[in-house]
């Protein structure tokens, strides 16, 4: 669901990050960490009057780029301008308005965007010191502290009056799809192959698609959502500013589909860049396929496929339960198939199993396995039930969770395999002890 963007800018040391820290609270959640996202720009998120919204902070703000970095902080701190609906342009409230404060303000008014100047660092000071921030002209000025909290409701009130309607478009019973992967591995060639027209650019130059599209579709009376997001390409070789934030979108679709599917470019191979992706979208709990493209420029002998599928699936062995198809993008080659298996895999990864059918494979299970013990205490199961889908989760009530072994929990998720299916969904089993408080999850925990 699209939520506003707000972006915190300024110089350095006027307070933007304990502000960021201030407005995500225990909702932050930091994204720098993962593959290709700069650490000049960490996105949280913050909720206000029952609005979500993600907030930006970015690196100070030097126009006069003769340091190290700077031209790199400026470039990020300007993507986040570009990306937000609103900016907190914030300020030193006991210094008033610097040189750099003014080079800064006519920079955002360029921009053509809603702001709103906040002058921090005011806890112990009367208002008055707002009049001479007025003269920026960049509209309203709140005075906060963001150390000690104080003015920071009045600033997202005006913040959540400056925010834009935004348009959540309705796709009720459609399947979002990511299709994700590094550069030029075919992304947009597939995309344009499943809708028969030339939606997006296709090009041999790595980084052709700037921006995450989202195309409606429809095949055999189910309604699709295609998202085709740049490619993801390793940190040290985003140089472009427009690619950087290419990333951060690609990271956002998986965020947002029903199913991703990873184009892995068979003439190359599975690379760390492709174990990267596919670990976010596992991380994330996304039903999930691999999809070999460029099948019609491998030579084939006897028994090629199997073992093409069989490299894919060793070199990313933490997702076995994930299916694998080989394409081309191309010559059209297996797309059918590749459509099938979104269907498949989203209803799988949506299906309730009946409490009465998962005690019973439990059971069996043990009848079948002796559950482990440890020090002549062996492991008891209760009573299970799942406990949520997408991915499909499961709660089983035992005598004690840390006599769960991992070997066994790997059995137990491979009967409810057997069982239900769940074809390329991750399975996570918690424990609950008869006493809560040593409850635990597994190795499939979230």
């Amino acid at each position: 669901m699209p939520k506003g963007i707000v972006a915190i800018v300024g110089r350095p040391n006027v307070g933007k990050s304990t502000l960021f820290n201030r407005l995500c609270g225990e909702r932050k959640a930091i994204v720098e960490d993962y593959p290709g996202v700069t650490r000049d720009r960490i996105y949280g998120e913050s909720e206000w009057n029952g609005q979500v919204f993600t907030v930006i902070d970015t690196g100070g703000i030097v126009l006069k780029e003769d340091g190290p970095f700077l031209k790199e902080t400026r470039m990020q701190a300007e993507l986040a301008v570009e990306e937000a609906d609103v900016i907190i342009f914030v300020v030193d409230g006991r210094e008033g308005v610097t040189a750099a404060d003014e080079e800064i303000a006519q920079v955002l008014r360029a921009k053509g965007k809603q702001i709103v100047i906040a002058a921090n660092k005011l806890e112990n000071a009367t208002g008055h010191e707002l009049w001479d921030f007025y003269s920026l002209g960049l509209g309203d000025v709140v005075r906060v502290s963001a150390e000690h909290g104080i003015g920071t409701g009045d600033l997202l009130d005006k913040v959540m009056e400056l925010m834009p309607e935004i348009n959540i478009p309705d796709y009720t019973g459609s399947i979002k799809v990511a299709i994700v992967g590094r550069p030029n591995v075919g992304k947009s060639s597939l995309l344009n192959n499943l809708l028969g027209e030339q939606r997006v650019i296709v090009s041999d130059i790595p980084g052709t698609t700037r921006d995450a599209i989202d195309v409606p579709f429809q095949f055999n009376n189910q309604n699709f959502v295609l998202i085709d997001t740049a490619g993801l390409r390793k940190k040290g070789r985003i140089w472009e500013s427009v690619e950087r934030y290419s990333v951060v979108r690609s990271l956002k679709a998986i965020d947002e589909a029903d199913v991703v599917v990873h184009i892995i470019d068979l003439v190359e191979g599975v690379t760390e860049q492709d174990t990267k992706i596919a670990g976010y979208a596992h991380e994330q709990g996304k039903a999930l396929i691999f999809t070999g493209n460029k099948w019609d420029l491998i030579t084939k002998e006897t028994g090629t496929f199997e073992k093409t599928v069989e490299e894919i699936k060793n070199k990313l062995a933490f997702a076995t339960y994930a299916p694998i198809t080989l394409i081309s993008a191309k010559t059209g080659q297996r797309i059918i198939d590749l459509l099938q298996l979104i269907i498949q895999v989203n209803t799988e990864a949506s299906i309730e199993a009946p409490t009465s059918r998962i005690n019973e494979i439990i059971r069996d299970a043990m009848r079948m396995q002796e559950p482990p013990s440890d020090k002549g205490q062996r492991l008891r199961i209760y009573y299970a039930t799942q406990s949520g889908t997408k991915p499909p989760r499961f709660t089983l009530f035992v005598n004690d969770p840390l006599l769960m072994h991992f070997s066994y929990e790997r059995y137990l998720e491979n009967r409810l395999r057997e069982a239900f299916g769940f074809l390329g969904s991750r399975i996570t089993l918690s424990y609950r002890a008869r006493n809560e408080e040593n409850a635990y999850k597994g190795r499939g925990k979230e």
